[in-house]
């Protein structure tokens, strides 16, 4: 049996192809059973995430699977073929354990070492087994990547440190106030970057999060893009600013629109209550002598970019381990796949043989007919050691050639043809490659993260 991988990341297609190949829309669950009615694919796996669409499957002809998948990817978006095609990218057998180990390390991510994407794999694994869609092989090719996942974040550093503006915001945060339970956040700014700066916030279980805009109706709609947050208008922006203790500032205004004096107003009834501010305008929202006011905390759109290039340099110096961890796992998972070839050989050995005895003895029941109950039981007996002493031999040597392919595919053809031995009841490795779509080459690193 062969894995296959058919998708599409941030690597190899625009946003506004991922849009229309995201599966959350009509649901991943819709989107196995439509698969599943194809016929195609014994097994398989949706990974649906804001930046990737793969679909992972266990089939026996990796070219027709293949085919059918790039035709269900399209009958399932309703998009043309044409215009799919070059941004899809395919891996068969080994590459798929590789490529979706890196997913599951963080290796493959936008940002290196984000956390996010092992629990939308484990989603991904979750949704297929509640719909009866991934069999054995998927499983145990899941369940390994999340070890892999999991032995990389203990063993390196590379998910250690913020790599983006509004994580470095929140590490910084949690210096101040350690934990950022119960605190309340303004917004000053309806703005794209304050408003994921904000989400990050609210992942840290942030009490209020107020959205403050010179126009009502951009910060009613940054309010809901967030989620669970408030709009005010722009008249109450200092009561806002004296109930906060996280400030986050990115307006477009030409000059500081909290001054020293200003911030001094709001901290003197606050009784040495800190203030945290974010300034990530440019120019600048925040006059930098604030920072100078005790319990006043100013960090601007260049400390914020430091940390994140420190981190990401640290992060950088951890793939070589992160990827060495990938490849031993891989190694092992090629170890345990290979084996699969010599077990089903030798219970289809054992079947077969078992079948003789069974119709031997069939055949020989009228001859039988008059011996006693405990000598028919005798016979049963010495007929099942029989075949345990014939099979004993050939089983341990098949069972110790487990990690050479080669060999086990040779003493399993050589046996299957010997014995009559049905190929469906024998599983070799599968080790074959199907051509690369037209298009851009296939990448076994290709994908992205989330």
């Amino acid at each position: 049996m062969h894995l296959l991988l058919v998708g599409i990341s941030h690597r190899t297609a625009p946003v506004e192809l991922r849009e229309r190949l995201d599966f959350q829309a009509r649901g991943v669950a819709t989107a196995l059973r439509a698969l599943a009615a194809r016929g195609s694919t014994r097994e398989a796996v949706v990974v649906s995430t804001c930046n990737r669409a793969e679909v992972y499957a266990a089939c026996d002809d990796a070219e027709r699977t293949r085919t059918d998948l790039v035709s269900f990817l399209t009958d399932f978006h309703g998009l043309d073929s044409a215009t799919l095609r070059p941004h899809l990218y395919h891996l068969v057998d080994l590459d798929v354990t590789r490529h979706l180990f890196r997913v599951a390390a963080g290796l493959d991510s936008q940002v290196v070492g984000e956390p996010q994407i092992l629990g939308q794999v484990k989603e991904a694994l979750t949704a297929a087994s509640a719909e009866q869609a991934a069999g054995p092989l998927l499983h145990r090719l899941f369940h390994s990547s999340f070890g892999v996942g999991k032995r990389v974040r203990t063993e390196t550093g590379i998910g250690a440190g913020a790599v983006s503006i509004g994580f470095a915001a929140v590490a910084l945060a949690r210096k101040i106030f350690g934990n950022l339970n119960g605190r309340n956040v303004l917004v000053v700014g309806a703005g794209e970057m304050g408003k994921l700066t904000a989400i990050h916030m609210k992942s840290q279980g942030v009490n209020r999060i107020t959205i403050v805009s010179r126009t009502m109706a951009h910060a009613a709609r940054t309010a809901e893009a967030i989620g669970g947050a408030s709009a005010a208008p722009w008249e109450d922006i200092d009561a806002a600013l004296s109930a906060s203790d996280i400030v986050i500032t990115a307006t477009g205004a030409a000059s500081p629109i909290l001054t020293k004096g200003r911030i001094e107003t709001i901290m003197r009834p606050r009784r040495n209550q800190p203030l945290f501010i974010i300034d990530i305008a440019l120019p600048r929202d925040v006059e930098p002598a604030a920072g100078e006011i005790e319990q006043v905390f100013l960090y601007n759109i260049d400390d914020l970019q430091t940390t994140v290039r420190e981190n990401m340099a640290r992060r950088e110096s951890e793939i070589a381990r992160a990827q060495a961890i990938v490849g031993e796992e891989v190694d092992r998972f090629d170890g345990w796949l290979r084996s699969r070839g010599a077990i089903s050989t030798v219970v289809a050995l054992r079947k077969h043989f078992e079948q003789i005895r069974r119709s031997e003895l069939d055949r020989l029941e009228p001859k039988l007919a008059t011996l006693p109950p405990e000598a028919k039981e005798r016979l049963e007996d010495i007929t099942h050691l029989l075949i345990e002493k014939l099979l004993l031999t050939p089983t341990e040597q098949l069972k110790a050639l487990g990690g050479d392919p080669e060999t086990v595919g040779a003493y399993g053809e050589a046996l299957t043809r010997l014995f009559g031995l049905d190929d469906a009841e024998t599983e070799r490795p599968a080790r074959g490659r199907v051509e690369p779509f037209p298009g851009p080459k296939s990448r076994s690193s290709g994908g992205s993260g989330r």
